[in-house]
């Protein structure tokens, strides 16, 4: 059974799973209250593990056995995703009309990475670009323009450095030499550190509006916010922290510090250069009347999020109808690619619902939630920041945020909280799973979709080289904003 359980997963993992699932049975028979807690601790270590299986199956047949052992219903479930359905609806549609804009952000990204010829500036304006985009488009969507970018980039270097020796240089102005060795390096930790300034660009424009994470828009629905209230409740935090993280971006490029500041090397920059120049030039008339269509639905795409002239989704499906139709995209088998990157996290997000259900049925956090808000009001935000922020380090933000904002609703809901306190915790959960997330692939999708992806080991990203080049990032963010829930909500 080893042998095709959770497909290519480590044998220790598969070994590991099989034993909660057993061990659940005779816990829950000793003490279903207990059984739930140990529920919640398998299930945060299958998003820790993250990159030995997705979540999706491990998880998931976690969230089986608690239904099949009673300990929610899948009424109850049901019920959870209903109340959730506008998230549901943003990553089904909204990541898949986002699919069909690539060939302008790539256009865009590409612009700026063969313009720009300081490091520091293209640095700052990858990190700038990809918050701005990411709070109204999809941070894994950003993600993956950055990284469909550095691929080709460094194919088109690869291709050059693999010619074969009569192919190689026929007008004389490159030398194999400068290809290998060092400067291949550095165009690797070029890259690199180019790629991480733009993910965590993504978290710090993620945390702004109401459709930069999926958590802001859970937290936005239970709070009544609409686009431009929940931005505004948020920029006394989100836009000193943006700030902040900007600085940072800049301090590391002229320090050169925890794997950042590698500089384009020359040979790379005219390789790339006339290869962007070729793709200009060839470039066909349907091509460029497809970024204009695209362009023209991005400003529409800000007009309707920033109007709140629709929910979040239906404004998605509108992008996807509006662009195919007007880019003569009609064939279902090329509609059906832009939902493949959404639909198993989407899958992963309906897992969480039936362990936050389990989590409201049992009544777990009841006495933690009580406890906090025990606390004097005045601190209570600046621990749930903290409380979120460690949890959003180790698990996924979307299932703490979930988890949280559940609780505090139903305090609020029983008169135990005023509204105004309501509003400060909402901003602390909100802040607090979206910022210190950025410590590791385990928090934030974007992050763990880098470390998966082809690009990865093409410039040497490893889990380790990632949390060491995102802890500046996570210190200052992370910072920020608890300095901000203390001294400003």
């Amino acid at each position: 059974m080893l042998k095709y359980f959770l497909g290519n997963s480590p044998k220790w993992f598969k070994a590991i799973m099989i034993g909660f699932l057993i061990c659940n049975v005779i816990i829950y028979l000793i003490n279903p209250t207990i059984c739930a807690w140990v529920f919640i601790g398998e299930f945060i270590f299958t998003l820790a593990m993250a990159l030995k299986c997705y979540p999706l199956q491990s998880g998931g047949l976690l969230a089986i056995e608690i239904l099949a052992l009673n300990l929610t219903t899948p009424e109850n479930a049901y019920t959870e995703v209903e109340h959730n359905l506008e998230v549901v609806l943003l990553l089904v549609f909204m990541v898949a009309g986002i699919y069909f804009m690539k060939p302008l952000l790539m256009y865009i990204f590409s612009k700026a990475f063969t313009r720009i010829k300081s490091k520091m500036v293209l640095s700052l304006l990858f990190a700038f670009l990809a918050a701005v985009l990411s709070a109204f488009l999809d941070a894994l969507t950003v993600t993956a323009v950055l990284i469909s970018v550095a691929v080709g980039f460094y194919g088109v270097y690869h291709k050059i450095h693999s010619m074969s020796d009569s192919d190689f240089d026929q007008d004389g102005t490159l030398d194999r030499k400068e290809l290998s060795g060092d400067t291949l390096e550095q165009f690797r930790s070029f890259l690199r550190s180019l790629v991480m300034h733009g993910v965590v660009g993504t978290a710090l424009g993620g945390v702004c509006t109401l459709v930069g994470e999926p958590q802001n828009l859970l937290i936005g629905e239970r709070m009544g916010w609409d686009f431009i209230e929940f931005f505004l409740k948020m920029a006394p935090i989100s836009l000193p922290v943006l700030a902040a993280g900007l600085v940072t971006t800049i301090v590391l490029e002229l320090t050169g510090s925890f794997g950042f500041g590698a500089k384009l090397p020359e040979v790379a920059r005219r390789i790339i250069e006339n290869y962007t120049d070729e793709e200009d030039a060839n470039r066909s008339d349907k091509s460029k009347y497809g970024l204009i269509v695209q362009a023209v639905s991005a400003i529409l795409l800000i007009i309707g999020l920033a109007l709140h002239l629709a929910p979040v989704g239906f404004i998605g499906l509108a992008l996807i109808i509006v662009q195919t139709a007007f880019m003569g995209i009609t064939e279902e088998h090329h509609l059906g690619k832009a939902f493949e990157e959404a639909l198993p996290f989407t899958g992963l997000l309906v897992v969480f619902f039936v362990i936050v259900a389990m989590i409201h049925d049992q009544h777990l956090f009841t006495p933690i939630i009580d406890w906090a808000l025990s606390l004097d009001p005045e601190k209570q935000p600046s621990m749930f920041y903290v409380a979120n922020g460690v949890l959003s380090m180790i698990s996924d933000n979307v299932f703490v945020a979930t988890v949280y904002i559940g609780e505090v609703k139903q305090a609020f809901d029983n008169g135990v909280i005023t509204r105004e306190q309501f509003e400060k915790l909402a901003i602390a959960i909100n802040t607090g799973t979206n910022l210190p997330s950025v410590a590791t692939p385990n928090g934030q999708a974007a992050f763990l979709f880098l470390l998966t992806s082809s690009l990865a080991p093409l410039i040497g990203l490893s889990y380790g080289r990632m949390v060491k080049m995102a802890l500046p990032y996570t210190i200052v963010l992370g910072g920020i904003g608890l300095l901000g829930i203390i001294y400003i909500l």
